[in-house]
């Protein structure tokens, strides 16, 4: 097909929105859904763009993305890194056959000397495989890697998604560092945040998920307000829904914490569970993430004898997540700051009444105080507890919330309309480029349609042979 066919959209099906269906790399450096919010966004953004009728090519490194099958024009194309942080053996020394080309070394140097190197070599391999399909893609979506190696010429228009900057953690790690050791830690893990400062301010479309993450990309960042567009997130209402057929477990909290950082409040949250439980014996919590080894969390579980009260639970399938959302009596989200809150969406989807902190975006997402959830000040434990026990207390309060809770999530906050506002900010890059570039024809389309599935990025582009790749 010649460019000037593709434009017109000869011999393609319009997508929903009427216009011809777009081509469109989606990256992602760390990608697994059941490890973070940037996994689910991918998994979800990427199906509903394919319903809309987009062919969508996700690309990215270990963990992994796991799409949903059977939407035509959804493909994973893998993208290797050394994946120095797999379990059971994180920061491990590849072999000296795991070599392929400088960009291991970098990587493995970065580690070596305490910095976490993936947004940067990502975004360089990223880079060279992009510029090896050029004429492929309408547009390329990058999901918050902000490296060096996607400023210029990448083959397409650049899209970003900021979720919130990466320095608003690096801040509350360092306020919860006790010695000057790990200040240094903490300064030099997140070195790769300078990077991303230099790369967004050169961004010319980035998108975010709420107007508190707009508002923090300004002041942290230094990106111009009028290259961010806000363009909110949600739960897949179809998934996350009530099921009375679900039995309610009498006193049982959920909360999601994918990881042991203050960041996610978890700590006030234990605390917390221990003042509840002097009014509410059978209260107990339930969470979705990995039980923390040592550090504030398992030393607060220690000091209140919560040991038989607080439950960890991690790699539940999407159904299983759904009916413990269900069977709670409360769910919970007690982050000190949060650019979104999945948790938060999703639980209020199930119909689940929610208690939750006030930090960043959550009140955006959770509306206000006694009308769609009980609110409270971020790392406040006794007002956690009293929300909490008032929840536990009065079932006609949990059925109010959880109703009133569902209702503003289907009214605002569901994947199709991320999507469809998503879409919008991709033709408008697009026409923004054409617009600079007028001598620009668009690229030719893909000579074959692209089926469900997996793919392994080419030898010749990512560098790595199927036998040296280094798995997931």
């Amino acid at each position: 097909m010649t460019a000037e066919a593709r434009e017109a959209g000869a011999g393609q099906e319009p997508a929903a929105d009427g216009e011809r269906p777009l081509d469109i790399a989606l990256l992602t450096y760390k990608g697994n859904p059941f490890c973070g919010g940037q996994g689910v966004y991918v998994r979800h953004l990427s199906r509903e763009l394919a319903r809309l009728g987009h062919r969508v090519d996700v690309i990215g490194s270990q963990p992994y993305p796991v799409l949903d099958e059977g939407h035509p024009g959804l493909t994973l194309t893998e993208l290797p890194s050394l994946d120095l942080y797999r379990q059971p053996d994180p920061f491990r020394t590849p072999k000296r056959d795991e070599y392929r080309d400088w960009i291991d070394a970098l990587e493995v140097g970065t580690m070596w000397t305490g910095g976490f190197p993936e947004p940067l070599t990502f975004s360089l391999r990223a880079r060279r495989h992009l510029r090896a399909r050029r004429g492929e893609f309408d547009v390329v979506h990058d999901n918050q890697t902000l490296g060096y190696g996607l400023l210029g010429d990448i083959g397409a228009p650049l899209v970003t998604t900021v979720h919130h900057p990466i320095t608003v953690d690096r801040q509350l790690e360092l306020d919860a560092a006790g010695t000057w050791q790990r200040r240094y830690s903490v300064r030099r893990w997140y070195a790769f945040t300078r990077m991303q400062k230099r790369v967004a301010r050169r961004l010319p479309s980035v998108l975010t998920v709420s107007g508190t993450s707009r508002q923090e990309i300004v002041d942290h960042l230094g990106v111009r307000g009028e290259r961010i567009h806000v363009v909110h997130i949600g739960a897949d209402t179809d998934l996350f829904a009530p099921n009375p057929a679900v039995p309610e477990v009498p006193g049982r909290i959920v909360t999601t914490s994918s990881a042991d950082v203050p960041l996610k409040g978890l700590v006030f949250l234990v605390e917390a569970l221990a003042k509840v439980r002097t009014e509410h014996p059978a209260a107990h919590l339930v969470v979705v993430g990995k039980r923390p080894q040592e550090g504030p969390v398992a030393q607060a579980i220690e000091r209140y004898g919560l040991e038989g009260a607080v439950d960890f639970v991690k790699g539940i399938s999407d159904a299983e997540l759904v009916d413990l959302i269900r069977s709670a009596e409360v769910a919970c989200v007690p982050s000190l700051y949060e650019g979104f809150s999945l948790p938060a969406a999703e639980a209020m989807a199930t119909g689940t009444p929610l208690a939750a902190t006030t930090g960043g975006a959550i009140p955006e997402v959770a509306g206000r105080d006694g009308e769609t959830c009980l609110a409270v000040p971020a790392g406040d434990a006794g007002a956690l507890a009293a929300a909490l026990g008032r929840l536990l207390g009065d079932p006609e309060l949990r059925a109010r919330l959880g109703r009133a809770g569902r209702e503003r999530v289907l009214r605002k906050f569901t994947w199709a309309r991320a999507a469809e506002g998503t879409v919008a900010h991709y033709r408008e890059a697009i026409a923004r480029s054409a617009g600079s570039h007028p001598s620009k024809a668009p690229s030719p389309s893909r000579s074959a349609a692209r089926t469900p599935g997996r793919s392994a990025a080419p030898a010749s582009v990512a560098g790595v042979s199927s036998e040296s790749r280094a798995t997931c």
